[in-house]
């Protein structure tokens, strides 16, 4: 019989629920041992799958000229910014008198 391979997501979800009973604590040792083993085989098979992934991406990424390319990407290109950029930062003290300008 064959099994379907498993997606990312339910791999992820897998390991979450292992991390969660790990850091419950409330197991053997035998158990958390076994819990443990499945979880790095578990994040093995994650880390391959995104490896993977990178793989594809930078062989379908086109570079200048419209023409597809291998370039090599960050993985900071993939996450968005989530700090907002201050460009100005104006500050006033309550302990002066002088009028505001605003």
């Amino acid at each position: 019989m064959t099994t379907k391979a498993k997606t990312f997501e339910s791999s992820l979800g897998d390991l979450e629920k292992i991390v969660r009973k790990l850091e419950d604590g409330d197991l053997s040792l035998e158990e958390s041992l076994k819990l443990f083993e499945d979880g790095v085989k578990l994040s093995r098979e994650c880390q391959e799958r995104l490896d993977q992934a990178e793989r594809r991406i930078e062989v379908l990424l086109k570079d200048s000229d419209g023409k597809l390319g291998l370039q090599s990407l960050e993985s900071d290109d993939l996450r968005e910014s989530r700090q907002p950029t201050i460009k100005k930062r104006i500050v006033f003290d309550d302990d002066e008198e002088e009028e505001s300008p605003f």
